[in-house]
């Protein structure tokens, strides 16, 4: 089974100077290390809420052929939230259907779901999915998308992720 590498990019100022400990960046690997059967290579950064550092970061991991980047923080309403519209910047195709069914599910646990702003597109071999910054927050919304990513990471060419049936049931068709 090939090696796979997987991108996180957490966005928090006061996490960038270490005034605090990322928590929502483990928390993805957590998630996907659970899931995914191939050894993975992580590339993990956490950086401040600067919108140019990230669009140059989510260009250069798309580059390096990272089929999966996961972003954490910058999903809402507040100023410094500008990571969807990076996003949306550095993406070819946007899939609307990942927020969507991302703010259903949050919608669940707390009303105020419906002020983020999450979605996922499409870079070159890459998919991007922007994640809110809580991680048990995190966790809710992979649940509602997982069953797609593999046939999408399979549909773009990304290299291949051998996916386990763990919580949700991941789907190719055959």
């Amino acid at each position: 089974m090939d090696i796979v590498t997987i991108g996180i990019i957490t966005l928090s100022d006061r996490a960038s100077r270490g005034e605090y400990k990322d928590l929502s960046g483990p928390e993805i690997k957590r998630y996907f290390s659970e899931r995914i059967k191939n050894r993975i290579d992580w590339r993990y950064e956490v950086i401040p809420d600067d919108p140019d550092q990230l669009y140059h970061l989510l260009i250069e991991m798309s580059d390096l052929e990272i089929g999966l980047i996961c972003t954490t923080g910058g999903t809402g309403p507040a100023p410094r939230d500008f990571t969807p519209q990076v996003t949306e910047k550095v993406c070819s195709k946007i899939l609307p259907g990942f927020g969507e069914e991302m703010r259903r599910v949050s919608l669940r646990a707390v009303p105020t779901a419906i002020l983020s702003a999450q979605t996922a597109g499409i870079r070159k071999k890459s998919l991007i999915i922007n994640l809110p910054g809580k991680p048990r927050a995190i966790a809710e919304c992979l649940d509602g998308v997982y069953a797609a990513i593999p046939y999408c990471l399979d549909l773009i060419g990304a290299p291949y992720m051998e996916f386990t049936q763990k919580g949700s049931h991941a789907f190719r068709p055959k």
